[in-house]
């Protein structure tokens, strides 16, 4: 299809499809664990947020990536998300090439995000750093005009999110922000546990893994009390940034 202005040979956006805020993950439950509180936060606040999973988590210790799919939607119903997508590339080996940053540039374009959120930029599993650096690289790729996209037979305007924000993961960070989520820790576990088979479960017979120890979510809750702690909140999430943040009035930092 050829280049034009005619707005008419652009694919449609519905309505319910244009997200405030997408989290990425290259692994389903990566984003239950680091952002869920941010979502639900500013679902509340009247925001549409939807979650988009790059792999199956097919080579996880524990479980299958069949598995995995079916609890990342017991816990989208469990957060109240408006979509969520899974790009199914291979757990472990997939590449930051042509053909994976054209999949999630398609999916930034179809649901044009204000705001994505993604893995940290460096953390104990490899995926996570390679998989941020991936997303960074689409989320400006995907405001290139000349990089042309189609979805369902039609050609996909360009769009780059405003902001691209990390999630702290496994390895504890100084955050650049954190963002107060005391009133949605509880529905944040509940999503967490919906993943059943990555979590401490007396009876598994499978190996086990640092997520499978019986104070692992006491010791995630600990750690979101250390980056509310310094800000004056019970309960945070952390987020770093590439960039200088800017604010209109110093009075609004905490």
């Amino acid at each position: 299809m050829t280049a034009s202005n005619d707005s008419s040979l652009f694919a449609p956006l519905s309505p319910l499809h244009k997200l405030d805020i997408m989290a990425i993950g290259v692994h389903p439950d990566d984003v239950e664990l680091s952002c869920s509180g941010t979502l639900l936060k500013h679902m509340s606040l009247g925001k549409k947020c939807g979650i988009l999973d790059l792999t199956c988590g097919e080579m996880g210790t524990r479980g299958t990536g069949e598995l995995r799919l079916k609890e990342a939607a017991e816990s989208s119903k469990i957060l109240g998300i408006t979509v969520r997508d899974n790009l199914k590339m291979q757990d472990a080996f997939f590449k930051n090439d042509k053909e994976s940053l054209l999949a999630i540039i398609k999916k930034i374009r179809e649901y044009q995000p204000e705001i994505v959120l993604c893995n940290a930029t460096s953390d104990r599993h490899p995926d996570h750093g390679r998989a941020a650096q991936m997303v960074v690289e689409a989320c400006f790729y995907s405001g290139l005009v000349k990089y042309e996209t189609a979805y369902d037979g039609f050609k996909q305007q360009a769009w780059r999110p405003k902001a691209v924000y990390h999630y702290i993961q496994d390895r504890q960070f100084k955050a650049d922000f954190v963002v107060d989520v005391t009133a949605f820790v509880e529905k944040k576990m509940q999503a967490i546990q919906a993943f059943k088979s990555q979590f401490y479960d007396p009876n598994s017979n499978e190996p086990e893994s640092p997520i499978t120890v019986k104070n692992f979510l006491e010791v995630l809750k600990g750690k979101m009390s250390l980056f509310g702690r310094e800000a004056g909140f019970d309960y945070a999430e952390g987020f770093t940034v590439e960039r200088n943040i800017g604010v209109e009035n110093i009075f609004d930092l905490k």
